[in-house]
């Protein structure tokens, strides 16, 4: 066996590491440039039930550490997505999870009712980080998340991943809230909220002023959420937030993750995948370890 493979929720990974949704457009764009042999599972950029323009530019900023984005889920909706984008992903030697999001119950489950037609979707990991019909973060509202992940687990061919906004109280509670509901594993987290501000004009360097951080600069905090919420659940987290390199990856899996999620570092640094899987080989032929697997929680106290 190899010695990153990984078993999660009974999908056969080569590896613990996934690509973040968002980050890896719909699956098929970058394979050119990148070794997906090394890679676990693609997870696609989110699909909603209808296709989504985005916000208006600009919605990228770099900033120390990391990036703003406020890309607005833009996409092509699901039932082109179908048409045209997943034939050509399923055919890809890796499995595939599906990122959905909607503003309300029902976009998730009709949804999800379009992708249950194609059994080779290795998973569904739900968006509960995007706004309701009210404009407030879905994760904040714990009855609309309650009952978004109880419609989609009712209905879905496919296991059921959370993916939690790190804009609550406490995510570990969360967390367990979303494993009670019949979440069959949970995703921590997505961007942290933030901004910044262009000292020559004024002016917000994001449209919609406001946006979401991701990068190097968000790790310790991701980390957190990750080795709280460890501590409650007992379904397998997908670790991400500020993800560069193999040391990085070990400390997400000491501090309870199954798997961890790539993302901006793959828009700077396409090879990432190919470095974090060498360093995590040579990190366990060193310490003597058969199996990655063998690191998980295992943070002493």
């Amino acid at each position: 066996m190899n010695s990153l493979s990984t078993n999660f929720l009974g999908i056969k990974m080569k590896s613990p590491l996934l690509t973040a949704s968002g980050t890896f457009g719909y699956g098929n764009e970058l394979t050119d440039l990148i070794d997906i042999t090394k890679i676990g599972a693609i997870v696609t950029k989110t699909i909603t039930l209808e296709e989504r323009l985005g916000n208006p530019q600009p919605r990228i900023a770099e900033v120390a550490s990391g990036m703003l984005n406020t890309i607005g889920l833009q996409n092509i909706g699901v039932k082109k997505f179908i048409e045209t984008k997943l034939d050509a992903i399923l055919k890809l030697k890796v499995p595939i999870i599906v990122s959905v999001a909607g503003a309300c119950v029902s976009d998730y489950a009709r949804t999800v009712m379009e992708l249950n037609r194609y059994p080779k979707i290795s998973a569904i990991e739900l968006n509960l980080s995007c706004p309701n019909l009210k404009k407030t973060i879905i994760s904040q509202d714990v009855e609309l998340l309650s009952n978004i992940i109880k419609s989609v687990k009712h209905i879905s061919k496919f296991p059921v991943i959370a993916k939690l906004s790190p804009q609550v109280q406490d995510i570990a509670a969360l967390s367990l809230t979303a494993q009670n509901c019949g979440a069959d594993a949970v995703t921590l987290t997505n961007t942290f909220p933030a901004m910044a501000i262009d000292i020559n004009t004024f002016k917000p360097k994001l449209s919609t002023v406001k946006g979401g951080m991701s990068g190097p600069c968000v790790k310790p905090m991701a980390l957190r959420c990750v080795f709280d919420a460890f501590q409650k659940v007992s379904i397998p987290i997908i670790g991400c937030g500020g993800i560069t390199n193999s040391d990085d990856v070990i400390e997400f899996i000491l501090a309870g993750a199954t798997c961890v999620s790539i993302g901006t570092q793959v828009l700077v640094e396409p090879k990432v995948f190919e470095h974090t899987y060498d360093g995590l080989e040579k990190y366990l032929k060193d310490k003597k370890i058969k199996n990655i697997k063998e690191l998980q929680g295992k943070v002493k106290l």
